[in-house]
């Protein structure tokens, strides 16, 4: 019955002209009929009301907004709505919080928009072997909230871990400020739980350190939701470090800044986070929560050092040496663990504080090797004069991950189109420093156009015919990631399914 349905549907579609239209209604009330069945009446949100806060992620430029949104809360009934979408030909995106800021959570051509974020179950917690296993809508934050007290921690914590989920963090292999001395998020994946284009569950990795074969959660983890669903992860827990040191150097000015931090990383040390935030950022923030940074200083650096005792002292001393070697006007140590959180604080509610300047902001997020940033900062004032755009920053400038923040109004047209080509011109000035458009982001929509500037043809295709060994329908995150990536949604049936009937 139900194949014969779909039949009726997709037969009456080659009519064509006014009926098309009709036939697309149908075929979306059919669908959503289907989903209830398998999630719920209460878990399927197909009016356009409901459906348009899910037109975009925190990529605020671009919109698509999905046919359907279904709310899954196990493995089990993400594969019978993946199953379903593969036998109807309509595309489907996994979707986590929504702070994507490429648009790697949207719905190109419509669809179904599989969002997560009812599986938010951490199963397991085992200490002796050093792993947890969770489920893709668990917030970030949540996970060492769990973990206080039991000398463990899970190492990645993007600016956004009060609200980002796991699974949004697998598919973008996301950083954070601790990334320059405990690596991403795949240095910390064992293992997942995935479910195909088609529907089926398999598992990649588990709780062990390695496995035979190819390394397919490393092609998972950045993969941006095209080569899978991730229902499962094993997350590998690190220790506690003994103690930590914290401190802010004050610099009047970013050159003075970034020099400190080539200089700190050339003397052998490596920090767990050194963080940047220039004068605009500052004045936001301060502004907002009353920190107490000096509004007059060009720019501010967050560090931290950690490990054994023995020698924090030694580290710290000496990375306030080189700041006040390159121009730190001072360097205020956190004399607790309340000042130091308090300096957190500041450094991950920047992006909150906003909306203090601006209604709208765009943030990129380039690479540039850590020599070249005094020359990328420079060049990214420039270009905000250039085309009129209030440029800020505040990055992970230990590793060179820059995330300038363009500031604009996104009721004016105009000012999109003018953020859009300073973002270009500062993506491109990355790439000719010998960096990269992401490191931590993702591609999504935002950046396709980048990837034949990147890699050779020969790369490309590689890419190209791995994901199509997995995602041959391209049925699965349509239009993200790589050039080739089309759309399907609604409004097209999948040509295979149309071939086959």
């Amino acid at each position: 019955m139900f194949r014969a349905g779909v039949f009726v549907v997709i037969s009456i579609r080659a009519v064509g002209g006014e009926r098309e239209r009709a036939v697309s209604t149908i075929e979306a009330t059919f669908l959503s009929s289907a989903l209830r069945r398998i999630v719920g009446a209460d878990h399927v949100l197909d009016a356009h009301s409901d459906l348009a806060v899910y037109e975009c992620d925190a990529f605020v430029i671009e919109k698509h907004c999905p046919n359907v949104a279904v709310f899954p809360r196990n493995t089990a009934e993400v594969a019978a709505v993946v199953k379903l979408c593969s036998e109807m030909g309509v595309s489907f995106v996994p979707r986590g919080a929504g702070t994507s800021l490429s648009g790697g959570g949207l719905p190109v051509g419509g669809g179904v928009m599989i969002v997560l974020t009812r599986m938010r179950e951490i199963s397991e917690v085992n200490l002796r072997d050093r792993y947890a296993v969770v489920e893709p809508g668990v917030v970030n934050a949540h996970l060492n909230r769990r973990l206080a007290g039991t000398g463990f921690h899970y190492a990645p914590d993007p600016s956004s871990q009060g609200a980002c989920t796991i699974g949004g963090n697998v598919s973008t292999n996301a950083g954070g400020p601790h990334t320059l001395k405990y690596g991403v998020t795949v240095n910390h994946v064992l293992g997942l739980e995935v479910v195909t284009s088609d529907g089926e569950v398999m598992q990649v990795g588990g709780p062990v350190e390695s496995s035979a074969g190819p390394d397919l959660v490393g092609a998972i983890v950045g993969g941006e939701g095209t080569l899978g669903v991730v229902t499962k992860i094993w997350v590998r827990l690190t220790r506690n470090p003994e103690n930590v040191r914290t401190m802010l150097g004050v610099f009047d000015s970013v050159d003075d800044a970034t020099q400190a931090i080539s200089t700190i990383i050339g003397a052998g040390i490596i920090p767990a986070a050194l963080e940047m935030m220039d004068q605009g950022i500052l004045v936001a923030v301060e502004e907002a929560f009353h920190f107490g940074f000096p509004l007059d200083a060009g720019a501010v650096l967050l560090i931290e050092v950690d490990g054994l005792e023995v020698g924090l002292d030694a580290q710290r001393d000496r990375v306030a040496e080189i700041c006040k070697q390159h121009g730190a006007r001072e360097v205020r140590f956190a004399a607790d663990a309340k000042e130091r959180l308090q300096l957190w604080k500041a450094r991950k509610q920047a992006f909150g504080a906003i909306g203090r300047l601006s209604p709208s902001y765009c943030t990129q997020d380039g690479v540039v090797p850590r020599s070249k940033l005094p020359h990328i900062l420079q060049r990214i004032q420039a270009i905000g004069e250039k085309y009129d755009i209030r440029i800020v920053n505040v990055f992970h400038a230990g590793d060179g991950n820059l995330h300038p923040i363009l500031l604009f109004d996104e009721r004016h047209p105009e000012e999109i189109k003018r953020v859009l080509a300073a973002s270009d011109e500062i993506l491109t000035e990355c790439l000719d420093c010998g960096g990269s458009v992401t490191g931590e982001h993702g591609i999504g929509l935002e950046k396709i156009s980048f990837m034949k500037r990147m890699f050779t043809d020969g790369d490309l295709d590689v890419m190209e015919r791995f994901r199509d060994a997995i995602n041959p329908g391209g049925l699965l995150s349509p239009g993200k990631l790589l050039p080739t990536a089309g759309a399907c949604g609604m409004e097209q049936v999948h040509p295979g399914r149309r071939a086959a009937l």
